[in-house]
């Protein structure tokens, strides 16, 4: 355990300092990449080790390695490598900077993004599948660049909204055309995963907001904490404490690490740093290629099916990244041409 923990960290490590010598535009992009790729294969990384879980009952049968266990148990875990990498932002003097509107803001986040978000994620996948879950979430790609116009004041592209609805068209086809019934099969799972998306919409702006003045080191092992012991205390109220007694099992044990590290450590961190630095429609682009990395993600891992509807849904997908692209090639020739 001590040796994948140090090897979690030192991976992690590696990636940070390698990055840091990027410029800061490039190495926001970058981040933004590696970030999508990670989410992408983390609903297929998840719902596999559930179904390791049940294939390994203990007591009475129980599932140790459960939704809200390896949600809660992740969590606490990830916040050692994030210890270990950002020990020197946690100093007096950043803390004593931090005013009441930073806390709350941290405060918000941690429940929205630590929370509240990948809680109604956790619960779309237990009641729908991987692709359905991906398919719903394209929603978000034109709902934050419509949301960092209106509340972040961020000037966004025409080309790169079209991109984000003609991304958002593809997904629309791939479900309409699926064997299970399309959209009139849309049940409780995918009605969580429209929730979830405002939700991760919410907190990608209020982790921006805050990123601008807040060190990220404070701001990720914060929201990381104290949204584990909102999640805790939520799902206790709803269920009861009785929930979370498998949580020192060895099996989860086992396999939580792939999920914390992968998932939340170096999945949040990446995503942090693009927030950071990377423009939102360079984000928007990156976000637009998840759905095909999730969907071919999904079939390898477990055995899911598309539908007749991924060929022409896919080409859409394409499209939207190609006109997104074009849309950032634009905006950088013309901040040459000003320069």
């Amino acid at each position: 355990m001590q040796n994948a923990t140090a090897l979690m960290g030192h991976s992690t490590l590696s990636i940070w300092l390698a990055t840091r010598r990027l410029p800061l535009a490039r190495c926001g992009v970058t981040f933004a990449w590696i970030a999508v790729f990670i989410y992408a294969a983390s609903n297929s990384i998840v719902t596999l080790l559930v179904d390791i879980g049940a294939a390994n009952p203990v007591d009475e049968g129980r599932n140790t390695i459960t939704y809200v266990n390896l949600l809660l148990l992740g969590s606490v875990l990830s916040v050692i490598p994030m210890a270990f990498i950002f020990q020197h932002d946690w100093t007096r003097a950043n803390i004593v900077r931090l005013n009441r509107r930073d806390w709350c803001m941290m405060t918000l986040s941690a429940f929205l993004s630590s929370a509240l978000t990948p809680g109604l994620f956790f619960y779309a996948l237990a009641n729908t599948s991987v692709i359905n879950v991906v398919l719903v979430s394209r929603i978000e790609p034109p709902l934050f660049l419509l949301a960092a116009w209106v509340v972040l004041n961020e000037r966004v592209h025409r080309r790169t909204m079209v991109a984000g609805l003609i991304a958002f068209a593809g997904a629309i086809v791939v479900i309409g055309m699926r064997d299970s019934g399309g959209f009139d099969a849309l049940g409780t799972g995918e009605w969580a995963t429209v929730a979830a998306t405002l939700s991760y919409v919410a907190s990608t702006l209020v982790t921006r907001v805050s990123l601008r003045d807040i060190p990220l080191g404070i701001f990720s092992i914060y929201r990381t904490i104290a949204g584990a012991v909102i999640y805790f205390v939520v799902i206790s109220a709803f269920y009861g404490p009785q929930v979370f007694r498998d949580i020192f099992a060895p099996m989860l044990w086992q396999w939580v690490w792939l999920y914390a590290g992968v998932v939340i450590v170096l999945g949040q961190l990446a995503w942090n740093m693009a927030l950071k630095y990377a423009r939102a429609s360079e984000l928007s682009l990156a976000t637009s290629f998840s759905p095909l990395a999730a969907i071919l993600i999904a079939m390898v891992l477990l055995g899911e099916s598309a539908g007749p509807g991924l060929v022409p849904g896919a080409a859409l997908i394409v499209l939207a990244i190609a006109i997104g692209n074009g849309s950032v090639a634009l905006k950088r020739s013309e901040h040459a041409k000003v320069v």
